[in-house]
């Protein structure tokens, strides 16, 4: 029997017997069963062909789809004819509208950062009188601070880091580029202007209130362009700011370390400008060494107190133990710090040296190591504890998938 069935013949026939089978009931059961068996097929092969097919890009996304969302096992009662696809737009998201909204954002923030203008000075030293000499020139593009949509600028100079001699302009009327050409006198030994720097902040006067900071401008280096024999001209970029810059201070110490002991030798021998923190205007400074390991600390150890100073002189060792295979994986946190009889313990200010330390912390330690046995001394400037957390915490967030530092042991006796 089912091989009759599978006859082309049979087939038609039995789609015949379908039509008449509401005047013909003398038809066999086995016969019905096949021909709906035959019309289920038939009707699932078109409903395949008439389904859509979808571009390669899709691909991936409908791997991800339940089995059961699939169109071809979604019986929908009726046929219906297969409509061509149409390409639109509508639903589409287009990139290029969005990224042209995120550049004109990232436009407008750069713009404002770049519109604190630009200033013209020149620098030159004496060498009979040992003073240098600062021309403020000219100012140009500042921004407008008052309604009127202008300025009343004026220049503040300090030759760090003594801020105690502050020299400053006039303050000229309603400009956005002033021309100051006024000459101010610093004395200051040759010697020590490797270790000065220009600092110049522009204001904007305000006869009722609070003057408002436009910014500033520090010149780290004085030689930068010329060895100030004669009178140069300097153009720089006034950086944004809202207040002054503080000048924390300095600290010199010496780094030694002694590989075959696994020894690493602190030296702190002096403080300069610290900033004053008591009423009276000195601090009780002392410093306080950090060993850290990825962001932990291992060990503390402290210098002794001076009493009201903002210069004081230790010259004195903190020895830390740890063996050569650990030398790159820690660092030291130096953090000078005012003593108060009452009351928390104040931090002046912080500098740290090691492998992932930045700047002069990097190279003071680099140094240490290509020359074992032989202390190495360095002046470093004093920053704000906030902005060394900053730097921990992300530097500490990148060993989270690494494997946790082991606390340095003992080295072997020699």
């Amino acid at each position: 029997m089912a091989d009759k069935l599978k006859d082309p013949s049979t087939l038609g026939f039995l789609e015949a017997a379908v039509k008449i089978s509401h005047t013909s009931p003398d038809i066999p059961a086995e016969v019905q069963m096949s021909v709906r068996e035959h019309i289920v097929r038939h009707t699932r092969l078109q409903r395949q062909t008439t389904e859509p097919t979808s571009s390669t890009r899709h691909t991936s996304f409908k791997r991800h789809l339940p089995r059961q969302m699939h169109v071809s096992s979604v019986d929908y009662g009726h046929e219906l004819p297969p409509a061509a696809e149409q390409p639109t737009s509508i639903g589409r998201i287009k990139p290029e509208l969005y990224k042209q909204k995120s550049v004109d954002g990232d436009d407008a923030k750069s713009e404002a950062a770049k519109s604190c203008g630009k200033i013209n000075f020149s620098l030159r030293y004496d060498y009979e009188t040992e003073t240098l000499i600062v021309r403020i020139l000219k100012a140009f593009d500042l921004p407008a601070k008052d309604f009127c949509g202008s300025s009343d600028p004026y220049v503040k100079i300090y030759l760090l880091p003594d801020r105690k001699c502050k020299q400053q302009t006039r303050v000229h009327r309603k400009t956005l580029n002033p021309t100051f050409d006024e000459h101010f006198h610093f004395p200051v030994p040759y010697e020590e202007l490797a270790d000065r720097k220009l600092h110049l902040s522009v204001f904007d006067f305000d006869r009722f209130s609070r003057h408002d900071m436009i910014g500033e401008v520090i010149l780290d280096n004085l030689f930068e362009a010329s060895d100030l024999s004669r009178e140069t001209s300097i153009w720089k970029d006034i950086q944004y700011a809202t207040s002054e810059s503080v000048d924390l201070g300095e600290i010199m110490f010496s780094l030694c370390y002694l590989p075959t002991a696994g020894r690493l030798t602190l030296t702190v021998i002096k403080c300069r400008n610290l900033k004053a923190m008591d009423i009276t205007g000195y601090s009780d400074p002392y410093v306080k060494v950090s060993l850290l390991c990825d962001g932990r600390r291992l060990k503390k150890k402290k210098t002794t107190i001076k009493k009201n100073t903002l210069n004081p002189v230790y010259n004195e060792a903190i020895i830390f133990d740890i063996p050569p295979e650990n030398m790159d994986q820690v660092s030291l946190l130096i953090s000078v710090m005012d003593y108060d009889r009452v009351g928390h313990n104040e931090i002046i200010g912080v500098c740290r040296v090691g492998i992932n330390a930045e700047g002069l912390g990097r190279d003071h330690w680099n140094e240490m190591l290509a020359y074992p046995r032989k202390p190495i001394a360095h002046w470093h400037s004093l920053v704000e504890v906030k902005k060394s957390f900053k730097e921990w915490q992300g530097r500490a967030a990148s060993f989270d998938s690494e494997s946790s530092c082991p606390s340095p042991k003992p080295p072997p006796t020699p």
